[in-house]
């Protein structure tokens, strides 16, 4: 099988486990509080990620981590997936999936303006057309088919989910600069937030008391896929990819697959207003790395 074809099955392995993550985030809220889900997919994760660390042979990078590597991941593993998850899981809370899932999209443009502050970038035109084509997007998703109703998504699920976001496109621009095996770092920053979240238990005394089957295999099924192993397929889709830019935006199709499993397994009534504000949102992320290509394409 050559390169391409791979990377393409690579890719939409990975596109495929992600447009079921929303529908396995409901199914396990609906079986145990956040902060244990949180902690068993975490340490779930920081598993599957040292498993792939073993497969390739990566075990000596591991083991050659400096003292100011350690203190990058305790940072970078507070940000994400401590603190990013706790928000946005509550989002998913508060909210139908059909609209946390797709509210969490705006990163990209987010961190665009990030960037200004951080990397001393400039915003061009295209970017806050970009950002206001994007938050047209998250209206027309938040009003849950009534666009001139008062009977919108409850407002701090909106925030959060929104909000969440800010911190992924921190997150994003802080790992950008770490320059590390990308196995071995996420494995690492898991591993802090695995620590900081059973450290969270043992002071708040909530510990879990009984989970059902449903409950665990639906956080294993997290753990792994959401954050563990569809990660190492992405990685090789990209690798393995001849033009890693078509491979990316194919990732633009997991929300609008996400939403035929909210439909079918969790049977929410599907607002025509949620893919209308997806495209909106994909829109705007598509108009501003169509700017990036053309700045990569003057370099060169």
């Amino acid at each position: 099988m050559n390169r391409s074809r791979l990377s393409y099955i690579y890719a939409g392995t990975a596109i495929l486990f992600w447009a079921t993550i929303p529908t396995a985030f409901k199914i396990c809220l609906g079986e145990m509080p956040i902060i244990h889900m949180l902690s068993i997919a975490s340490f779930v994760s920081a598993l599957a990620l040292l498993g792939i660390i073993v497969l390739e042979k990566k075990t000596s990078l591991l083991r050659s981590s400096t003292p100011s590597d350690l203190l990058k991941s305790s940072v970078l593993g507070l940000m994400n997936p401590f603190i990013y998850y706790l928000i946005l899981l509550r989002a998913y809370q508060l909210l139908p999936a059909q609209v946390a899932q797709p509210l969490n999209m705006i990163w990209p443009i987010i961190l665009v303006f990030l960037s200004v502050p951080i990397l001393k970038q400039k915003i061009e035109a295209r970017s806050y057309a970009a950002l206001f084509i994007s938050f047209l997007g998250v209206y027309v998703i938040s009003s849950q088919g009534n666009l001139l109703s008062h009977n919108r998504a409850d407002t701090g699920g909106v925030l959060l989910a929104t909000g969440s976001s800010v911190f992924w496109a921190l997150y994003f621009i802080l790992n950008l600069r770490d320059k590390r095996d990308e196995a071995v770092k996420l494995f690492l920053n898991f591993l802090c937030a695995s620590i900081y979240l059973t450290i969270t238990m043992a002071i708040s005394g909530n510990w879990p008391e009984s989970i059902s089957l449903k409950g665990w295999l639906s956080v294993v099924y997290i753990g792994l896929f959401e954050m563990g192993i569809t990660f190492f397929f992405w990685l090789k889709a990209l690798q393995l990819a001849p033009s890693t830019a078509r491979v990316s935006n194919l990732v633009y199709l997991a929300p609008f697959l996400s939403l035929i499993f909210v439909s079918l397994v969790l049977h929410e009534p599907l607002y025509l207003t949620t893919p209308a504000g997806l495209l909106l949102i994909v829109a705007g992320i598509l108009i501003q790395n169509k700017g990036e290509i053309i700045k990569r394409k003057e370099k060169v």
